[in-house]
């Protein structure tokens, strides 16, 4: 398995970005991080340090198209960057009485073009290189668009099939694609949730099962493996059956 040493990771102040950021954390590693929390961002980086990582902080809008270039290409020049992971994403659905305008354009600002605006400087930097690995944050979500969260699962939709197809694209030049697709973790994402969610994982087991993945260059980092499976059958049902199903779902 590789063993990355420079490694970007956005939305690393919380849940699944801080858990990566911890997972990676080691003697020898370079962590270039970046999170909408100062407070809980500069905790993240203790943590990480005291693994023996050297840290890199900088607070960036993933919604910057050019702040996240800048930050990008410098984080680069301190360590050639070999694995870049654009996790942040914010999560919103209908259940406060359905989905505004604006809640939808936020949700795609921050979950698609967030994510265009991390990989795409770093593309070009790995691909002169001819290597390294990029971490597209997904969710089991995408495989199907549930009324209870209609712009959340149809973010992550975008960014895992443009994900999946910009995996061949790179692959002549030794840049790795993985799109990451977690189920239910215990992050401030899912603690907002007043309904019931199956196979629920502590973040650092879920971390620890992300990193193996990217470290393996695997295409698809689904987990865990019942909720995938079902995810997958919820996008092959007949719509008809699919919307008595999800008429009875809880509203996130």
């Amino acid at each position: 398995m590789t063993r990355f040493k420079s490694v970007l990771i956005t939305g690393a102040s919380s849940g699944l970005g801080a858990g990566l950021a911890r997972a990676f954390a080691a003697s020898g590693t370079i962590l270039h991080l970046s999170g909408r929390h100062g407070g809980r961002l500069d905790e993240v980086a203790g943590q990480c340090r005291a693994r023996g990582a050297e840290v890199h902080l900088r607070q960036v809008d993933v919604t910057d198209s050019a702040a996240c270039a800048a930050w990008v290409q410098a984080a680069d020049s301190v360590s050639p960057l070999d694995l870049v992971i654009a996790n942040a994403g914010i999560s919103a659905g209908t259940g406060g009485g359905g989905e505004t305008a604006a809640q939808t354009k936020a949700i795609f600002a921050v979950n698609v073009d967030g994510v265009f605006n991390t990989v795409m400087p770093a593309l070009p930097l790995m691909r002169a290189r001819g290597t390294g690995q990029i971490g597209i944050m997904s969710s089991l979500a995408s495989f199907r668009g549930f009324p209870g969260a209609p712009a959340y699962c149809a973010s992550k939709a975008a960014v895992r099939v443009w994900g999946e197809g910009l995996r061949g694209e790179m692959a002549p030049f030794g840049v790795g694609i993985s799109v990451i697709c977690p189920g239910f973790v215990e992050t401030p994402m899912t603690a907002v949730n007043r309904f019931s969610m199956p196979f629920l994982m502590d973040v650092e087991r879920a971390s620890r099962i992300m990193a193996d993945g990217l470290r393996a260059n695997r295409g698809r980092i689904a987990f865990p493996w019942p909720m995938h499976l079902m995810a997958r059958m919820a996008g092959c049902l007949p719509s008809a059956l699919m919307d008595r199903i999800a008429a009875r779902m809880p509203k996130k």
